[in-house]
């Protein structure tokens, strides 16, 4: 290629150009093969490459690909709609289809604020979140982030919505311990409430498993049934954002369903087009939606390409696709193999500080001394060289945020597709030990890096 006038995240980096995909396998233009450990961006679930998504991309194409959701509906929007009704939990039932996780969580918002309207009580406002969280790149998604690093740029045109610390058992910020700690992290959310005022609060959101900005933390046993106790007893709606984790990737259909919850919104997004389609979407409940159909009939959001027929048909044969080849089930027995070789390796190499997750979403998190968890240096970038170095050898990995104050610490993402079988997490484990054990011993020649207490 000549000149390039495409802008990529880092301007003066050289990306490999993407030729190819076949299952869990990408190809770049110099024929170079890439074990997609990371899903692209926790996304391609069911792989890459898949004939029968291709094939009804033609068919629905050669019908009709977009149609405005003001003028008409559509038998694909309609189909995914009753589909998703199935797959998710309790009476979340209705469907609003978007084009990306951020306007997703954000339509939540939307709607949250709404639902309190149309109830009158209008002084609802305020949507309470984690540090340690990110709900996406639009400004009502972003002022519900708690990502200091996504944030910092653009905090003054933001709301403060981040509250509470996140269940981050590993390093908890109240210096506790699971079970003694009372669940100390959940019951905070009472004393947020208490301070702002419940009759000023809409909702409350969270990643059921944080993502890229905790590297896969999965709250303890009792966590989410505390914050959903809290919320009801004082009028707040939960929001569950399953962008990263639904769809099968945490061994449920919904990682939520690790807690005996139902949310009274949920987000979706990546896994549900699985990259072939930009499609995300917004699942309110019969409560949500009741003084809605009573009131105003019509929920204050949209865009364009919102519920087009194109992504609508492809989100559904994905679906069809996950449920027909049993992809939720392989998940969750896979996704454990991939825990525990990766903890295998922590046993082996003390620069790995903590391996965590569900299903086929794995963090890790490394440390510079194992005895006190002591997170390495910013400057000398240890999650970059590790995914760098991953790549060169064929593994792509995915970037993360640790630490308590969610800048300092270093972690990342193994979250291959669904349809990832064991022998090829057997080849995911020993590209990635390579890159670990040259790292550690670079680190320790350096003298970043101290196995001994």
């Amino acid at each position: 290629m000549g000149e390039s006038y495409l802008i990529k995240p880092l301007l003066d980096e050289k990306y490999p150009t993407a030729t190819y995909g076949k299952g869990i396998y990408l190809y770049d233009s110099a024929g170079k093969e890439y074990i997609d450990g990371a899903s692209g961006a926790v996304t391609a679930g069911i792989g890459h490459g898949v004939l029968e998504i291709a094939q009804v991309m033609k068919e629905q194409a050669e019908k009709v690909s977009f149609v405005y959701r003001s003028q008409f509906t559509s038998e694909p929007a309609e189909k995914l709609a009753k589909k998703l009704s199935d797959w998710t939990p309790g009476d979340l039932k209705w469907t609003f289809f978007v084009n990306s996780g951020s306007e997703a969580t954000e339509t939540a918002l939307k709607v949250a604020l709404q639902y309190w309207q149309e109830k009158g009580k209008s002084s609802k406002t305020k949507i309470l979140s984690r540090w340690m969280s990110y709900h996406g790149i639009t400004l009502g998604a972003l002022s519900m982030s708690g990502h200091i690093g996504r944030r910092e740029r653009f905090t003054p045109l933001l709301e403060g919505f981040p509250t509470l610390n996140p269940p981050y058992c590993y390093r908890c910020p109240f210096n506790k311990t699971y079970p003694e700690c009372s669940l100390h992290c959940a019951k905070e959310l009472e004393t947020a409430i208490r301070r702002i005022g419940s009759n000023h609060i809409a909702a409350f959101i969270a990643e059921p498993i944080i993502g890229a900005s905790g590297a896969a933390v999965v709250p303890p046993d009792g966590y989410y049934e505390t914050i959903q106790e809290i919320c009801k007893r004082h009028d707040i709606l939960f929001i569950a954002d399953e962008v990263m984790t639904g769809m099968g990737r945490c061994g449920k259909n919904f990682a939520i369903e690790h807690w005996n919850v139902t949310p009274d919104i949920m987000a979706l997004g990546k896994g549900l087009g699985a990259g072939f389609t930009p499609i995300a979407a917004t699942i309110m409940t019969d409560k949500v939606m009741a003084p809605i159909f009573h009131g105003s009939k019509l929920i204050m959001s949209g865009h364009t390409y919102s519920a087009n027929p194109q992504s609508a048909a492809v989100a559904l044969k994905v679906i069809d696709y996950i449920e027909r080849h049993q992809l939720v089930d392989q998940s969750r027995t896979v996704g454990e193999y991939l825990k525990e070789q990766l903890k295998f390796l922590q046993t082996k190499y003390p620069m790995i500080g903590d391996v965590r997750g569900r299903g086929m979403l794995v963090g890790i998190e490394f440390v510079s001394n194992i005895f006190n968890k002591l997170p390495f240096s910013r400057e000398i970038q240890v999650s970059r060289t590790i995914i760098e170095r991953a790549m060169e050898k064929g593994l792509i990995t995915y970037p993360a945020s640790a630490g308590v104050d969610g800048l300092n610490g270093d972690a990342i993402i193994i979250a291959p597709p669904l349809i990832t079988k064991k022998e090829e997490v057997d080849k995911i484990i020993q590209l990635f030990e390579q890159t670990v054990k040259e790292i550690q011993d670079e680190l320790q020649v350096q003298g970043f890096f101290s196995s001994v207490g």
